[in-house]
């Protein structure tokens, strides 16, 4: 409704590295089909998992990424300080302990190479808020919200903020 060129992501249920490839080759695929389709960078838009895969790309190929907005994506800090790392283990099949997966936290939790907004909540019950945004991230903005994790992508407010976020 507000102009935006809108599409999923195409790879179906996000399974982490199951769905994007290790090293997000699918997921990047993706995103170099669309920008090509627009003739342009792309912004990337990710709730809770979907967003730690767009900061991914972002990191990747930033060629491909005119911004990032994550919305309760918990990428600034150690995962075990979420209430599902273990339902993110079962899901995906990765181990927090994996030097991969430790490599790729590390790599996530860089201050992004494109403009970000994070998105987080206090009261999210599900990941730890604080670690849903880096305090002090270079050309990041930290918007906080008053939501629980389940359903934050449908609250007119984080809506409002993302479309916000798009027209700058």
């Amino acid at each position: 409704a507000r102009g935006h060129n809108a599409r999923g992501w195409q790879l179906g249920r996000n399974l982490g590295a199951r769905t994007t490839g290790s090293d997000g080759d699918r997921l990047i695929a993706e995103v170099e089909r669309f920008a090509a389709e627009v003739g342009q960078p792309v912004a990337l838009v990710g709730v809770s998992l979907g967003g730690i895969m767009a900061r991914l790309v972002a990191h990747r190929r930033p060629d491909l990424v005119s911004q990032v907005v994550t919305v309760a994506s918990p990428y600034a800090g150690d995962a075990r300080a979420t209430n599902v790392w273990r339902a993110f283990e079962w899901m995906t099949g990765e181990r927090l302990s994996d030097p991969d997966v430790q490599r790729r936290s590390a790599e996530l939790a860089r201050p992004l190479p494109v403009p970000a907004t994070a998105i987080w909540s206090r009261s999210d019950g599900l990941v730890n808020g604080m670690i849903c945004h880096a305090p002090g991230e270079e050309n990041c903005r930290a918007i906080e919200i008053r939501s629980s994790h389940l359903g934050v992508q449908l609250r007119p407010e984080v809506l409002e903020v993302v479309a916000g976020a798009l027209a700058r």
